[in-house]
């Protein structure tokens, strides 16, 4: 071989050995610059959620907070599908466009997580679900979903517990007429919803296995919303009157809702016990006041923080320190 050929293939190998190393070097972290900002895209099925409400002020509070830390700029890009899964499967699209570094997703329909999931694995952009889980099966499709939540079953048991603790100390506090038997209206979220499910599902059972002895009047879907619940209840009021003793309600936009009705009917506050699930502001400020019996509230400091921390961890190529599934934890609020 000449010469002048042998140096050509010698400079040519140095070249490929040199970009070589510097492709391993950024890979390793040698020459990345470090990321100075970060674009969340959050994903919400109903914006006027009072829960979800106070969470999204939870998630922009510790975002605001580790710029403060970090000096990285964090952008928050809030979307309302108002319970349209259509919507939110374009918003997604457009927040992966918008070049996304991760998306937190409250699905409007779980069992259409596939949607979301697709465009996002083809983009390999992370999802963080949370409030409304997705099917295991969605779940287990990628490395990179991960859910953030409050157990239903855990929150049931423990609105149960509330009546079931108060039943035990003094049964006329649930038993007002004092027949022997506590009568009760049910108000759910939505239809075939998992959480409503199981709510009512576990808060009843809770009843029965603590010796409480409950008969159901009637129950209505009101779909977690106030105005709903105050239109059944007052209905009930009308149709049952004094037989109300107890209200369970799967979360406490309703139980105020059901409170709406009953000052509307001129009936002293505390006289038909309600309970709810979340402990939102408006849940807590009711129960002060004596109007709601007691409720369960997840940390939505927690709550909000674990959705966010998640989401930098992912979007900063770090190790996630959480398992899959996230689990908040929850407690009572009751006398």
């Amino acid at each position: 071989m000449k010469k002048g050929n042998v140096l050509i293939l010698a400079i040519a190998a140095t070249a490929l050995l040199g970009g070589s190393a510097w492709l391993y070097a950024k890979k390793t972290g040698g020459h990345e610059e470090k990321k100075t900002s970060l674009r969340i895209g959050v994903l919400l099925y109903r914006g006027d959620d009072t829960f979800i409400g106070t969470l999204r002020n939870s998630m922009e509070q510790a975002a605001k907070e580790y710029e403060k830390e970090t000096g990285v700029r964090v952008t928050l890009d809030v979307r309302d599908a108002k319970r349209n899964q259509l919507t939110q499967n374009s918003q997604a699209e457009r927040m992966i466009d918008l070049g996304c570094d991760v998306l937190c997703v409250n699905m409007v329909d779980r069992s259409a997580a596939s949607g979301v999931i697709d465009q996002a694995m083809e983009s390999d952009i992370p999802i963080v679900f949370f409030n409304r889980e997705p099917v295991a099966e969605d779940m287990n499709r990628w490395e990179k979903l991960y859910y953030v939540g409050a157990d239903a079953k855990e929150s049931a048991v423990l609105e149960g517990q509330i009546l079931v603790d108060a039943y035990r100390k003094n049964p006329s506090t649930l038993d007002r007429n004092g027949d022997g038997v506590v009568s009760y209206v049910l108000l759910e979220g939505e239809t075939n919803h998992q959480d409503s499910l199981i709510r009512t599902e576990w808060s009843i059972e809770t009843l029965k296995d603590g010796g409480v002895p409950i008969e159901k009047i009637t129950g209505g879907i009101a779909n977690w919303e106030r105005n709903q619940a105050s239109a059944l209840m007052e209905q009930w009021l009308s149709d049952y009157g004094n037989k109300i003793e107890l209200v369970l309600c799967n979360n406490d936009d309703m139980a105020i809702g059901a409170i709406d009705a009953i000052e509307r009917a001129g009936i002293v506050a505390g006289t038909i016990k309600l309970v709810g699930i979340d402990g939102t502001p408006a849940g807590q400020e009711a129960f002060r006041e004596g109007k709601l019996f007691g409720t369960v509230e997840s940390s939505k400091d927690i709550y909000a923080k674990r959705i966010f921390d998640t989401a930098e961890e992912l979007a900063m190529g770090k190790e996630v320190t959480q398992e899959k599934y996230f689990w908040c934890p929850q407690h009572i609020i009751a006398n």
